[in-house]
């Protein structure tokens, strides 16, 4: 993450779901294959209770599920203690809420939230149905079309090995194996490391996090592992204890994090002469830092690790087993060496279709794995042989096409939305990318037409609706903008990305000169969360800026404005609204002189006010 946010959160818990049994737990008895490999210690016998493929989206590992009958995607994370599902999520799909215990609530990287919680009545993973399954419900979204998190209460049932790099996680089942090396794919030449995990315990008795040690600067630090954290991040206080903080040379801003919580956070990314767990060091690196508070850990170990090892949570022995795959550990920059072959003979027979369908999922899956580590020329090959191979399978088009986005290659990205959406017209997610694609080459009413599109087929409380309400807005639709925010805020109360729709909406309202108190409302509601000194602060005062302009309101028009431009010196559309509310108090010369000045540096700033009627 180098600009921008992300989501990098831990979930943990105060209290625990006292007397409440999950469903899950049958898994726990399903038949395992046992196998006892050359490698293993006479005796050891090491099955597969269940096997999951995963997709990786953005650094994240995405699992599919059926809830009630509804396929869903749901974050894979070994860093939740328990199952959870976002509030507008488990009220589109019409799940019944009911309090959770007293004393129970979630803590994420950014803060805490309030859950409730909500009983699947049959949750199909891995093609195995599970019924009465529990779920916390609360917060915001997980992100990347995901509606949830599959936590410990899964992953604890066992051991766990993560092999992303492949795109699959597994449960093993361990029988006799105490002094058993279990890195079984290793071998005799493959070097492995070998680490002790820290018992962390739910009230149930069994693990609940996976957490160990490592080194930065040779300053001891506790690690936990957590898939759901997309970048792993070092605590603000553990850096200052191996001698980085913010301020030092080098440290360089790395945009702003979220997680469960209501709030974002700020990271950088700083140099280290090294970073030691296991036997693997790496010198003179860089990692990424913020101000989180895990309490039970200094670092969390996300996915871009996980990525590039292969992993193996040996809770039946309290140790942790990793090999290197290969390619960066925690820099996701491009060159590094692939992790999964992409080219295959295909002239040696021609597959079944259940054969092909199976080969385009596993490519799919590398695709994935490729695009997630900016490998993207192995990303497009792998995707490619998925659509040769399923040329009726939507997904895939619209995977590549997303890649193909990311590469700045808008002609064959739109090529690949087209045929996704010919092959299933109603894909809301592939509508939205297409909608916005659109307007970025700006064909503003094609991009309207996809948003009316999305918006006949999306739930009420729809998470896309908030990618749909920027796309309304940039196509100047200002009357179905405010709409889809709305629709969107009224579901997120708890979402960290409020604070910005809320903006937003206010901006709306306010470039329209419409229902002006309720703008101000916004406005003033998104200021409340907003660090002071901070670039979303300046552009919520700019936006309430022009709120008061509206209104008539001079004095605290240029307050605002003049808040907003403390921040950001140069941002033309606060020296034009300011240079009005100026020329309109009768501060002649001050207020041609802002115009002058913004005018100069954007000049169609001018045109910007004009077209909604704002004029000197």
């Amino acid at each position: 993450m180098t600009s921008g946010s992300e989501t990098i959160g831990n979930l943990r818990r105060t209290g625990d779901p006292r007397g409440r049994r999950s469903a899950i737990w049958v898994l726990a008895i399903l038949s395992a294959t046992i196998v006892a490999p050359p490698v293993l210690a006479q005796g050891c016998k090491l099955g597969k209770i269940a096997e999951f493929p995963i997709t990786m989206v953005d650094l994240r590992p995405l699992l599919t599920a059926n809830i009630n009958g509804i396929d869903a995607r749901l974050v894979l994370d070994s860093g939740a203690f328990f199952n959870m599902i976002s509030t507008a999520s488990a009220a589109e799909l019409k799940l019944k809420r009911t309090p959770a215990p007293i004393g129970l609530y979630v803590t994420g990287i950014n803060g805490a939230t309030d859950v409730a919680m909500v009983k699947v009545k049959t949750l199909i993973l891995a093609g195995v149905p599970i019924h009465d399954v529990e779920f916390l419900v609360g917060g915001g979204e997980t992100g990347r079309g995901s509606i949830g998190l599959l936590g410990q209460n899964l992953l604890r049932i066992g051991d766990v090995e993560y092999d992303l790099g492949q795109g699959v996680v597994r449960l093993m089942k361990a029988e006799n194996c105490q002094k058993a090396v279990l890195a079984y794919w290793a071998g005799t030449s493959t070097p492995y490391s070998v680490i002790d995990l820290t018992p962390e315990r739910a009230q149930s008795g069994h693990l609940s996090y996976t957490i160990s040690t490592a080194y930065v600067n040779g300053t001891k630090i506790r690690v936990m592992f957590d898939t759901g954290a997309a970048t792993s991040v070092l605590s603000l206080s553990a850096a200052a204890r191996a001698g980085i903080r913010p301020d030092s040379p080098g440290v360089i801003s790395a945009g702003v994090a979220y997680g469960v919580g209501k709030s974002t956070l700020a990271t950088y990314l700083a140099p280290f002469a090294s970073f030691k767990i296991g036997d693997e060091e790496i010198k003179n690196t860089r990692l990424r830092i913020g101000d989180i508070d895990l309490q039970n850990a200094d670092m969390l170990i996300g996915a871009d690790f996980f990525l590039s090892h292969r992993i193996y949570v040996a809770n039946s022995q309290y140790k942790l087993y990793f090999t290197y795959n290969g390619g960066p550990v925690f820099n996701l920059a491009a060159g590094s060496r692939p992790v999964a072959q992409t080219e295959t003979d295909a002239s040696a027979r021609q597959p079944n279709n259940e054969e092909a369908v199976a080969d385009a999922a596993d490519y799919s899956r590398r695709g994935a794995v490729f695009a997630s580590r900016r490998e993207f020329d192995q990303a497009i090959a792998a995707l490619t042989r998925a659509c040769e191979l399923a040329p009726d399978h939507a997904e895939y088009f619209s995977q590549r096409g997303t890649v193909y986005w990311q590469l700045k290659q808008p002609a064959p990205a739109m090529a690949d939305f087209d045929q996704a959406l010919k092959l299933k017209p109603d894909n809301l997610p592939t509508l939205v990318a297409r909608a916005g694609l659109l307007l970025e080459r700006g064909d503003k009413d094609l991009a309207a037409a996809d948003v009316e599109a999305a918006d006949a087929v999306a739930p009420k409380e729809a998470d896309e609706r908030y990618q749909m309400a920027y796309v309304d807005l940039g196509a100047e639709r200002l009357a179905p903008a405010i709409a889809q925010f709305s629709l969107w805020i009224d579901s997120h109360a708890a979402d960290a990305r409020l604070p910005d729709a809320l903006n937003a909406r206010c901006w709306s309202r306010a470039i329209g000169g419409e229902d002006l108190a309720l703008a101000l409302k916004d406005c003033n509601a998104a200021l409340r969360r907003a660090e002071k000194s901070s670039t979303f602060f300046a552009n919520v005062a700019n936006s309430r800026g022009l709120v008061y302009l509206r209104m008539g309101d001079y004095d605290r028009s240029i307050a605002d404005y003049d808040a907003a431009l403390k921040i950001s010196a140069r941002n033309a559309g606060s020296l034009y609204g300011r240079g009005i509310a100026k020329l309109r108090k009768q501060k002649t010369s001050e207020g041609e002189a802002d115009i002058a000045l913004a005018t100069s540096l954007r000049p169609q700033v001018v045109t910007e006010f004009k077209q909604h009627g704002i004029v000197p």
